[in-house]
């Protein structure tokens, strides 16, 4: 049978591939809006879209990369850079976002789309949080160790840990972003189904419009544009992290005085209250025995250790506080190891191996995980020389909650979202019976008020009862309203 040659006419299979996509993404194209509906303030869903795909892109490349690459100078620090300030630029959009549509109370017209919305910010606001734990830096340190308080406070401390790195990453590049895709496609079919809400007053003028995609695609350019000055400018700043071996360098006896706070159970994470895995351990096991049987079965010492086990517990006790005193008084590592008392020797024995980088990676190896820092951290963190550095950056944990920043950052805006969260810390900080599980409640208590504001009496009636509608409902937006002024003023 002859092939029947195409006709000029006849375009079955001649599409090219590029057509192909064009005509896919204008499946997804909102054709006609409300005359206000091309304003900056009703399309920033569609540049919410933008940076997600940046901050999808650049994380991509610092995974591909590992994620400390990012605290590398120049193009490392630039791809972080980049991250950073569009997570920064996606946060501030989505509250703007967010305010608009409660202001003009389009929540009231578009009930499910409103709910999946306010889903989506503390999705967004918790990947924020996962975020900045990953660096690996001290702020990120910090960060951990403050986030871990929270989330177990709430309960969750089991299914989330942000000192376990490989868990973070987890929720941070797979978790929340699959979570995220699914409510934003969900989000934004429904709002292209149904439309761009209409003003539900009589008093606003409008008419149905074509969507200025051209207008659109501008304000993207400029979106990106902005993104990248900034992180030219403002570099992802970078704090060096604590490291046991530098902590034992820098102030051996308190190291000491850690670890035998560790030994007798009187530190903080000995004396930690909620009983949640894998917050709670014996941190005599972990942070002396274990890793002193390491040592001394690799080189084949006298065990101390033994030699204080096999005391009477009047022995063990004069021992603990023999050892206590030999390092407050700033005594020596190298005569706590030759000293007469077992722990002393034992402690000293420890701090020694540490100061020369051995300590930190038997403790590691610990963990089921090889990037599970969970120990490391908390050791860290019962240490002196952390609370003085956190203090030095400027980092307020009792302040800050989940997150800190503080002055290492300077004239960084970030997350200035948790300001409430930081007062509600701050007012409470000195209530009996009052911690991270209750300030957590409120705040979780708030994003649900948030979420099903719709059905809530009086309280949605708020926007419209101080007009703040008048802020998105004007002659610079609605084209409409600025006719009817010019012609009264003719």
């Amino acid at each position: 049978m002859p092939i029947k040659p195409k006709t000029k006419g006849d375009k079955s299979g001649d599409a090219s591939i590029i057509s192909q996509l064009k005509m896919l993404s204008e499946f997804f194209y909102i054709k006609k809006v409300p005359s206000y509906g091309n304003s900056f303030f009703f399309t920033i869903g569609v540049y919410l879209l933008e940076i997600f795909a940046i901050l999808a892109i650049t994380g991509m490349v610092l995974v591909l990369f590992g994620p400390e690459w990012g605290n590398t100078p120049g193009a490392g620090n630039f791809v972080l850079s980049i991250h950073l300030w569009a997570a920064e630029a996606f946060v501030t959009l989505i509250f703007l976002h967010l305010f608009v549509n409660f202001s003009t109370s389009m929540f009231k017209h578009r009930k499910l789309v409103w709910m999946l919305g306010s889903l989506m910010l503390l999705l967004v606001l918790l990947e924020f949080a996962f975020g900045v734990g990953l660096p690996g830096d001290f702020v990120a340190q910090v960060n951990a160790r403050a986030g871990a308080d929270l989330w177990n406070g709430l309960g969750l401390g089991f299914w989330i840990n942000p000192l376990n790195q490989g868990a973070l990453l987890g929720w941070h590049i797979a978790i929340v972003p699959l979570l995220l895709i699914v409510l934003m496609f969900t989000h934004y079919m429904l709002v292209k189904t149904q439309g761009i809400s209409k003003p539900y007053r009589k008093d606003i003028p409008y008419s149905m419009v074509p969507t200025n995609h051209n207008a659109m695609y501008g304000r993207m350019a400029y979106i990106f544009v902005i993104i990248l000055i900034f992180a030219a400018f403002l570099h992802a700043p970078y704090t060096p992290p604590l490291t046991i071996q530098s902590v034992a360098t820098a102030a051996p006896n308190g190291f000491a005085t850690t670890l035998l706070s560790e030994f007798n159970y009187t530190s903080t994470t000995a004396t930690y209250l909620d009983t949640i895995d894998p917050y709670t351990f014996n941190t005599r096991d972990v942070y002396v025995s274990i890793p002193y049987s390491e040592y001394i079965n690799t080189t084949h010492s006298v065990n101390e250790l033994n030699v204080f086990n096999a005391e009477t517990s009047t022995e063990q006790n004069a021992s603990m506080a023999a050892a206590s005193a030999y390092f407050s008084a700033n005594g020596t590592v190298a005569g706590a190891i030759n000293s007469s008392d077992p722990l002393t020797s034992v402690i000293g024995t420890l701090t020694n191996i540490a100061q020369d980088g051995l300590y930190g990676p038997i403790l590691q190896s610990e963990s089921a995980s090889g990037i599970n820092k969970t120990y490391t951290l908390l050791l860290l963190s019962d240490s002196a020389v952390f609370n003085s550095t956190t203090t030095n950056y400027g980092l307020q944990v009792s302040q800050f909650g989940m997150l800190s920043l503080g002055n290492s950052f300077g004239h960084f805006p970030l997350m200035y979202w948790l300001v409430p969260y930081n007062i509600l810390e701050i007012i409470t900080a000195n209530t009996p019976g009052w911690g991270d599980l209750q300030n957590g409640t409120v705040a979780l208590v708030a994003f649900v008020l948030l979420m099903f504001l719709p059905y809530i009496p009086y309280l949605r009636d708020v926007p419209d009862r101080l007009k703040l509608y008048k802020l998105f409902w004007n002659r610079f937006t609605v084209p409409e309203i600025k006719k009817n002024r010019i012609k009264r003023k003719r």
